[in-house]
Order: structure tokens, then sequence, then C-alpha cells
């Protein structure tokens, strides 16, 4: 009995002990990480000049003859020095790529403000920025948000490409028409320009068990469909004029930006492959966005763009949530509906 005493006491020693030194280091590191980066996040810049550069040069390596591998990487660096000094002359075209991997909450437009701030600060005449866009759309006040951002760039003067290589439907439409061209892969999805809500009610199941809720407003339309009240014609009426007036803004704001287009004809909330898309002038050209990149190694220097919030741990759990949604997201915008008042 006593040696167990003493073993419990020794294991409690232990645990203590161990739980102090782990406090102890997460308290480092968080201050050591505090002391790296300082501020909100950090932009990051990638040449994809170089990286193609790269590639190129290890397959070249790899089937070369051991014997002309020294000359070929004499007369790589000749020319690349060459490259360099001719850019600097002639202070060419840059082309800056921005990615938007969209999801319900359009969370990726904080990135992008950033991102368009940054090149809007540095763009010259002769730039143009490419964004390659993914998203199945999701919260109408989110997606306008983002939209606005891109139209930064259109209004700053600076020519605007959207590649989509496989969904902008709804709300990722939306940003995607504010561009001057709009390139789609040939089996992307594009398109549905609709709005769409559903909600479940559980009044009936809550009034069998003899469950009241009330829900108090100030304010004739403050609620007009609700999950736990008893919903009335009335507020389904208002309600789905809600969503039409949502609906009449956004054709507005793609027949602004698309003016070939047949609005009444294309806003049915359909979506269509970008081939189809191209007959019905949703989009300008089918490719996609990694040929229309490299087609202008040649003749521009291509810089691409991130910027990268620093996430606290909540943030990165809700993150994780989301990207389980987008593969939903995407099933739904093949059946033209999802869930919330979305576009």
């Amino acid at each position: 009995m006593e040696f167990i005493v003493d073993y419990g006491l020794f294991l409690a020693k232990v645990v203590t002990f161990v739980i102090a030194v782990l406090a102890v280091v997460i308290a480092a590191m968080a201050l050591s990480a505090r002391g790296r980066k300082s501020g909100k996040g950090h932009l990051e810049v990638k040449s994809l000049n170089r990286e193609y550069a790269r590639m190129k040069d290890a397959l070249t390596d790899a089937m070369l003859a051991p014997g002309a591998k020294k000359a070929v990487l004499k007369e790589r660096h000749r020319l690349e020095k060459l490259r360099r000094k001719e850019r600097r002359r002639q202070e060419g075209k840059r082309l800056f790529v921005l990615n938007f991997h969209g999801d319900l909450r359009a969370s990726a437009t904080r990135a992008l403000r950033e991102e368009v701030t940054a090149v809007l600060a540095a763009a010259r005449a002769g730039d143009e920025v490419v964004v390659r866009l993914e998203s199945g759309g999701g919260v109408v006040h989110g997606y306008g948000l983002a939209a606005s951002q891109l139209d930064r760039i259109r209004k700053g003067g600076i020519p605007l490409t959207v590649c989509i290589d496989k969904v902008a439907a709804s709300g990722g439409y939306m940003m995607a028409c504010v561009a001057e061209r709009i390139i789609a892969a040939p089996f992307a999805f594009v398109g549905s320009i609709g709005v769409v809500a559903q909600l479940p009610n559980f009044h009936r199941l809550l009034k069998k068990h003899d469950v009241d809720y009330e829900v108090l407003t100030a304010g004739e339309y403050k609620r007009t469909l609700t999950v736990f009240g008893e919903n009335t014609d009335k507020g389904r009426e208002k309600f789905l004029d809600d969503l039409e007036q949502t609906h009449d803004l956004f054709k507005s704001f793609v027949a602004e930006h698309r003016q070939a287009v047949d609005i009444d004809a294309i806003a049915t909330g359909e979506v269509w492959l970008g081939t189809r898309a191209l007959e019905l002038g949703l989009v300008d050209e089918v490719m996609t966005s990694d040929e229309y990149i490299t087609a202008r190694f040649d003749s521009a220097e291509i810089f691409e763009i991130s910027y990268a919030h620093k996430k606290s741990l909540q943030e990165k759990v809700g993150f994780a949530a989301e990207e389980s949604l987008d593969g939903l997201v995407l099933r739904w915008v093949k059946r033209l509906a999802g869930p919330g008042r979305h576009m």
C-alpha cells in the first residue's frame, strides 16, 4: 500500500513537471512567432518565369549526354545574363497572377483585397492582372465585396483577365464578369445567375411536443421566415420579393459588364460547360489558365502574388470545416441549388 502511495506521488510530480515544461515551451514559441512576424500577414511573390525555367532545365539536363552537360550549362548562364540585361533595359510587360479559391463566405476576399492593393501600388502601363478563379458562389455580400475588389483593378486602368479552370458559378461568375476578358476551360462550369434560399422549419415538431417558440420584433419585416416559428404567407411573399430584388441586381450587374449577352436567356440559374458558355457570350475564349499563362513566358515577366494571413487555431479549424463543405457546393451547383440566400 505504501508503495502505491509513493508511486502515485511520484507520478503526480512527473505529470506536473511535464505540464510546466510544455507551458514554458508553448509560451516561448508564441513569443518567438510574435517576434518573427509582426502585423496581420505578409505578401509572397514568386517568379513563374524562373519556376518554369527550372522545370525545363531539369528535364533537359536529364536527357543530356554526360559530356555535353558542362557546355550546355555554360551557354545557359550566358543567355540568362543577356535576357536579364534586356529585361532591365526594356522594362517590358509584367503579368501579375492572383488566385481566388472561393468558399461559401468568400473568405478569400481578405487576402484578395491586400493582393489588389499591392498590385495597384506597383503596376505600370502595359502590365496585366490574371485571376485564376474557382468558386461555386456563396453569400451575396461576400461575393459583392470580392467583385468590387476586382473592379478596383479595372478602375486603375490595368487590363484584367479571369481564368476559370473548374467552376465560376453564381457569385463566382459575378466576380468573373468584372474582367475585360474571361477564359474558361472546356469543361468548366460557368453561369448559375440566380439566387437561392432554403431553410428547414421545426414549428410543427415543437407544437407536437407542446413547445412554444416566440419571436419578438420591432419592424414589420424584421423577420420573415424563421426556423422554429410559424411562417406566414405574408412572410413568404416578402422573402420571395427580397430574392427577386437580389436577382434583379445580379442580372443588372452582369448585363452592365457583359453587354453582348442576352441577359434574360442566361439569368435562369442554369450552368453551362465552357464551350457552351462561349456560344452564349458568358466567356471570351476556351482554354486553361496554364495555356494562357505559359504562352506569355517569352514576352512578359510573370509574378504570382499571394497574401498570407496569420491564422489562429480557431480559424484553422473553421477553414478545415469550410473546405469540407466545398465539395457539397460543387454538387449543389450542378443541381442549381445551395444552402441559405446565396448567389
